[in-house]
């Protein structure tokens, strides 16, 4: 069957991934390790088997804009090893875990000859781009109290044992999502505390809940509505 079976990219296709496995390197990091950084000139693409990273980008001055968190099953270094362009971002370790590294000729080849394989990418890129239009609109338009919203209904999830509720486990730090947003951390710590006096939010030891989402969401909608 292969390590990467259980990988999103591979998923349910009936595609011996052998030959490509074989020429792929096996990779084991642990938590704060860059995996990939910066202007990196390798083109080599990275598929999380365990542990979880974060990429990031980072200004000369040391600001950083937080993009993503990925967990096993996900991918990155698609980008250069498609175009050959320099890293665009950094890639962190936030806990120990492996990933299989494999390099720009092998993934290419792999996808000029599964046309299933490609299609999955095309929709994999296409919803990345989508995610990042959307981030690009509400930095635009929205003020940071309603990118805020906006970042906490995309980090949360449905609470199953309420209806209605939502949930970030485990409940973000202050500073990585002033990072997400583009802010400072006093100005999250100040936005959370006001949200937490409408009750619109609750923190515990193990999770952030969303109390009323839909409050939150009519809120960012009528943001955009008056946008002038």
């Amino acid at each position: 069957m292969g390590r990467l079976t259980g990988i999103k990219l591979f998923k349910g296709l009936e595609i011996d991934l052998a030959p490509f496995e074989t020429r792929a390197n096996w990779r084991r990091f642990d938590p704060e390790e860059v995996v990939v950084d910066f202007d990196e000139p390798s083109t080599d693409v990275y598929f999380l088997l365990s542990g979880e990273v974060r990429v990031l980008m980072r200004t000369a001055s040391g600001k950083e804009v937080i993009l993503h968190e990925m967990k096993p099953g996900d991918l990155f270094g698609e980008l250069a090893a498609l175009d050959g362009v320099p890293r665009s971002a950094n890639v962190t370790a936030l806990t120990r875990g492996e990933a299989c590294v494999m390099p720009a000729s092998v993934f290419k080849e792999m996808l000029f000859s599964h046309q299933p394989v490609a299609e999955r990418l095309f929709c994999l890129m296409a919803s990345r781009i989508r995610e990042l239009n959307a981030r690009f609109m509400e930095q635009t338009v929205l003020d940071l109290r309603h990118r805020l919203y906006s970042e906490l209904l995309r980090l949360s999830t449905p609470r199953t044992d309420k209806s209605g509720e939502r949930v970030i486990t485990p409940p973000p730090f202050h500073h990585i999502v002033a990072a997400r947003i583009g802010c400072r951390r006093e100005q999250i710590t100040r936005e959370f505390t006001m949200l937490s006096q409408e009750g619109l939010i609750e923190r515990t030891r193990g999770a952030l809940i969303l109390r009323q989402p839909d409050v939150l969401k009519a809120r960012v909608a009528e943001a955009f509505r008056t946008d002038h």
